[in-house]
């Protein structure tokens, strides 16, 4: 329902409404409901129509926007503008994509469903016998005024269509383009002679629904101007003495919920500086894995523990031929919908961990909310063309390919960071993707110095010996060199990669290292290099890894063995 409201005094000659009026309107529309249903069963109901993709790039017929927030402050109106978002929420995953045949009727309530708790709606902003109250499904009028403008515009036949008893003012029923909705007996119906597609989204700030077709199927009439009398507004119209009086409060701000996931130290600090003391923290768990203690506690917390429990089993027992970034991904689309889950009409405004966000934009929690990302790695276009690219050099390389995103998982990312208001990230390649007007740049935190000082003709090879974290420019530039290569963590390309080269895994740091190095084609937590810079140890890195240009620090291209073999000549000499 249009919640475009401005302040309204109550009609002189306007009853107060009473409870028992109240029962008498409740009768009525339990009985309305069944001679519905009854008609639909003899008459033969509309039809569901699905998703379909014929129509998807169909000329447009009609777009209609229409703004989901009020001018208004207050508690209550903030709130129930959110309850209202939330049911437009629910209400348009059965809208948007759907095909609707030539002659085929479609139906706004067979499409949404009834609007029920259960089904994720809530209490919202409803225009009921003159008065704006508040109603579990309220506000799903602004979707089906929408529709019903939209029709309009693209020339469809309206089956079925009531009008508002009251004029909110500034809304569509001044003009006569409205279409109140009841469940189930105040429904809105159209048709056309040709196939139509509907697409609903929402944005942070607006309803958008377009209608897609080859040509306009129905001649309409001009839309009646109604003279109704204005609409009341429980929070404005000055009857006190009206059971359903709920005055506004003072307003007092929104939550944000921070939905995260691995404890990175800038993230955490992050939440330190910003999170407010209503905010709700969502995170993996409490009790298992490395990260329990290290996220703050907020006000509110809800933590998923049985996705992640399941995530670490489904990791200890893979197969080795099972690629962990396979296992990774699944996790954490049930770990985004199990914070799905949580998220209330109130939370508004979200902070989300970038692994989680394709999946919550596929579930539609993203829909109607302003959001912020964290960036923690390279968008999954981005990662999968360099993969690709450093493929086409080492064609031999086992590894190169076990990280591919399915493309609707790429997609989904790729819309939701185009959506969202704000990107934060400290790794200074992966913010330079963007433009920087969107990003925030934070600092690396500090970390705790390697163990080593300066000396001595051995390096530490920051990663796993794999490709993408650049073991075949470190084979190539360690010929001609008389250096010893501590690899940090296990993990080769293949037996007998080194050859005759002196490399062999570090079982701890050394007390003297020469430098630490990681040409890496890949890599999105620079940990090793930040300490090995808190430690004075001479680095050498790509751009990367992430490192803004510092004294100590070597930067080089990624796969350029012959500057990696001068970097260390310069660092030895």
């Amino acid at each position: 329902m249009s919640d475009r409201l401005a302040n309204v005094t109550a009609l002189p000659d306007r009853a107060v409404p009473t409870r028992i009026g109240n029962l008498v309107f409740e009768t009525k529309a339990a009985l309305l409901r069944l001679r519905r249903a009854g008609s639909d069963l003899i008459l033969d109901a509309p039809k569901r129509h699905r998703r379909g993709e014929a129509l998807v790039a169909a000329p447009i017929l009609a777009t209609i926007r229409s703004p989901l927030w009020t001018t208004r402050g207050g508690t209550k109106d903030r709130t129930l503008n959110a309850g209202k978002i939330q049911n437009l929420r629910a209400a348009i995953s059965g809208l948007d994509g759907i095909e609707i045949g030539a002659g085929d009727v479609l139906s706004f309530w067979r499409q949404v469903g009834k609007p029920l708790r259960r089904r994720g709606f809530v209490e919202g902003r409803e225009l009921r016998e003159g008065c704006m109250i508040a109603t579990v499904g309220g506000g799903l009028c602004q979707l089906s005024n929408a529709l019903h403008e939209a029709a309009l515009d693209a020339g469809l036949e309206v089956v079925e269509r009531h009008a508002h008893t009251r004029i909110v003012p500034g809304s569509r029923a001044e003009a006569g383009r409205d279409a109140t909705v009841l469940w189930n007996y105040l429904d809105f119906r159209i048709r056309s002679r040709s196939p139509f597609r509907v697409e609903a989204r929402l944005t942070a700030d607006e309803l958008i629904l377009t209608i897609r077709g080859v040509i306009a199927g129905a001649f309409m009439p001009v839309p009646e101007i109604p003279a109704g009398a204005t609409a009341h507004d429980c929070l404005s119209c000055g009857q006190t003495t009206c059971h359903r009086h709920n005055p506004d409060d003072v307003d007092a701000g929104a939550p944000t919920a921070w939905l995260v996931d691995g404890a990175s130290p800038e993230f955490v600090a992050l939440i330190r500086d910003r999170a407010g003391p209503d905010d709700v923290l969502m995170l993996s768990s409490r009790r298992f894995g490395k990260a329990a203690a290290a996220w703050p506690a907020l006000a509110a917390e809800y933590s998923a523990d049985l996705a992640t429990l399941r995530r670490s089993l489904a990791l200890r027992s893979a197969g080795s031929g099972t690629p962990r970034a396979r296992i990774l991904l699944e996790a954490e689309a049930r770990l985004a919908a199990a914070y799905a889950r949580r998220l209330g009409a109130e939370h508004t405004h979200l902070v989300v961990a970038q692994p989680l966000l394709p999946h919550l934009w596929r579930l539609g929690a993203l829909r109607g909310r302003s959001f912020e990302v964290v960036l923690d790695r390279l968008p999954i276009d981005a990662m999968h063309r360099v993969l690709d690219a450093a493929r086409d050099l080492y064609p031999d390389s086992a590894t190169l390919g076990d990280f591919r995103a399915a493309e609707a998982i790429a997609a989904a990312e790729r819309e939701a960071l185009g959506e969202a208001v704000r990107l934060i990230t400290p790794h200074s390649a992966i913010a330079a993707r963007f433009p920087p007007t969107r990003v925030d740049l934070i600092d690396w935190q500090a970390a705790t110095p390697l163990p080593a000082t300066r000396g001595g003709r051995t390096f530490l090879f920051a990663a796993p010996a794999l490709a993408r974290k650049g073991a075949h420019a470190m084979r190539e530039a360690m010929e001609q060199l008389d250096i010893a290569l501590l690899l940090e963590r296990p993990g080769e390309e293949r037996p007998g990669f080194w050859g005759d080269r002196d490399v062999r895994l570090a079982q701890e740091v050394p007390s003297q290292l020469a430098g630490v190095i990681l040409p890496a084609i890949v890599e999105h937590r620079p940990a090793t290099l930040l300490r090995a810079l808190a430690a004075g140890l001479p680095v050498i890195a790509t751009e990367a890894c992430g490192l803004p240009p510092q004294p100590g620090l070597t930067l080089i291209e990624p796969c350029d063995s012959t500057a990696l073999r001068e970097a260390i000549r310069q660092v030895l000499s």
